[in-house]
């Protein structure tokens, strides 16, 4: 009886380990929950901070476009996470963007650290594509993307 005891620890242990590593593998390559707080990203997300669900093929498949909200590594602190709005991509002329390159900038363009101090940020910094707002609940809904002609 002890022996079939140590197998159903073990079988649940293993059961257990499995979904951990599904829900990494799953938040580091498919969709992940972030938070926006600060005030960069006035009017389209709250000060407080909004929480976000981000997906990350758009990023990895090269399908991010000018007018999406994005997650990406602050290149001027990488322990930070920044959300900012994509305003030009490799070779636009904003100012001249390099190749694999995008130009990001927060909607508050009065109170945002952006592109606009730190210059074109690598495209390997960006984490995901902000697509819904979850939290706080009377903003439920799909990002979308502005259109490029107003942007």
């Amino acid at each position: 009886m002890l022996w079939k005891s140590l197998s159903d620890v073990a079988g649940r242990g293993a059961a257990i380990v499995q979904c951990v590593c599904f829900m990494d593998v799953f938040s580091n390559h498919v969709l992940q929950i972030q938070q926006c707080i600060g005030p960069s990203m006035l009017p389209t997300f709250n000060i407080r901070g909004d929480i976000l669900v981000t997906e990350r093929l758009s990023v990895k498949l090269g399908k991010i476009r000018v007018g999406d909200v994005v997650m990406a590594r602050s290149p001027s602190d990488p322990r930070m996470v920044v959300c900012k709005r994509i305003l030009g991509l490799e070779g636009d002329t904003i100012t001249v963007i390099p190749k694999g390159h995008v130009w990001l900038q927060g909607d508050n363009f009065h109170k945002s650290r952006d592109s606009r101090e730190y210059g074109p940020v690598p495209s390997a910094l960006l984490q995901g594509r902000v697509f819904y707002r979850i939290w706080p609940p009377q903003g439920w809904g799909f990002v979308g993307r502005i259109p490029s002609q107003s942007v």
